[in-house]
């Protein structure tokens, strides 16, 4: 976190706070109740971003990912903190779920396409990967192999917005709303005081700085997956990013330059945007009508698709 978060209050009775975390931006805005309460709900709030970077984030040294990244290959079980385990266990259970397409074991497919972010991986090469089930094993509660370095990408930060949140709102009970923003993924409870729904921008992938879409969004979260921002030259000179497909451990390539989802939860919204950017623009619109999901998802041609679930929240598209 920033050392020196900006805030401001009385804004149409909204108290906003500002500073960083997992390297973006970090927003909380408290809707009623008392200036004391929102100034400890940005506290506590902030505390758990911070302890959910430590734990989660491939770009610190020091951080509990980081540690058992470096123990892959080790004939002992690592011990795992309460963040990391359950960021693993998530991360299993999403795999299964999204039938391989959401897959954390991406970390050397990453490196060898040229990626220079974050702490580089130096354990021995591992075998080529398969889409199996089979790289988590556990030794009792708090210990576990794993048997590919993980990169916790989106999902680490949904998961910081999901303790984040809760610590909040146990700090701000009276507020009629909270909203917690990081680089543009959000996860709100409640509403503003005096206003039906939350109001969120889709972001435009080309960097135009105009949104796409206006969302009104009553509880939830919205995620997104974009090629916007991790993406560089790969060695042979193709254009890589950080939205592998785990059935070719390549950057996706199904036509898509953006997937948005809204879900109850932020981790499980950003399982659902990168597995259904994984799939494809063909799939995804059958796949996510069928699931009743509220998707919004830019082609290559930036054309701009909604499902009717996705439409419903829409009060504004270009």
């Amino acid at each position: 976190m920033a050392a020196s978060p900006s805030a401001s209050a009385g804004v149409h009775g909204i108290s906003s706070f500002s500073g960083r975390s997992m390297g973006s931006r970090l927003v909380l805005q408290v809707a009623g109740g008392s200036a004391a309460d929102a100034e400890v709900a940005w506290v506590r709030a902030s505390m758990e971003m911070a302890a959910a970077e430590a734990a989660l984030s491939r770009f610190r040294e020091d951080s509990a990912l980081t540690r058992l990244n470096a123990a892959v290959g080790s004939a002992a079980p690592s011990v795992v903190d309460r963040r990391l385990r359950r960021m693993l266990a998530l991360a299993h259970r999403a795999q299964r779920l999204t039938g391989g397409r959401f897959d954390p074991r991406t970390l050397e497919v990453m490196e060898a396409l040229g990626e220079r972010a974050g702490v580089r991986y130096t354990a021995p090469a591992a075998p080529p990967l398969r889409c199996d089930t089979t790289w988590l094993r556990r030794a009792g509660r708090e210990q576990l192999w794993i048997d590919a370095p993980i990169d916790s990408g989106g999902l680490g930060k949904g998961l910081g917005l999901r303790w984040a949140l809760d610590a909040a709102r146990r700090a701000a009970p009276r507020a009629s709303g909270l909203l917690l923003d990081a680089g543009g993924d959000v996860v709100t409870d409640g509403r503003p005081r005096d206003a039906d729904a939350w109001q969120i921008g889709i972001e435009d992938p080309s960097g135009s700085g105009e949104p796409l879409a206006v969302v009104a969004i009553r509880g939830g979260a919205l995620a997104t997956s974009s090629t916007a921002v991790r993406s560089w030259r790969a060695p042979d000179g193709s254009l890589a990013h950080h939205l592998i497909d785990p059935r070719t451990w390549r950057p996706a390539d199904g036509g898509l330059r953006a997937v948005t989802v809204a879900h109850a939860d932020p981790a499980w919204a950003e399982i659902w945007s990168k597995a259904l950017f994984v799939g494809g623009a063909r799939s995804l619109g059958p796949e996510a009508r069928a699931r009743g999901m509220a998707a919004w998802w830019i082609e290559e041609d930036e054309s701009l698709h909604l499902t009717p679930a996705a439409a419903a929240m829409t009060i504004w598209q270009r």
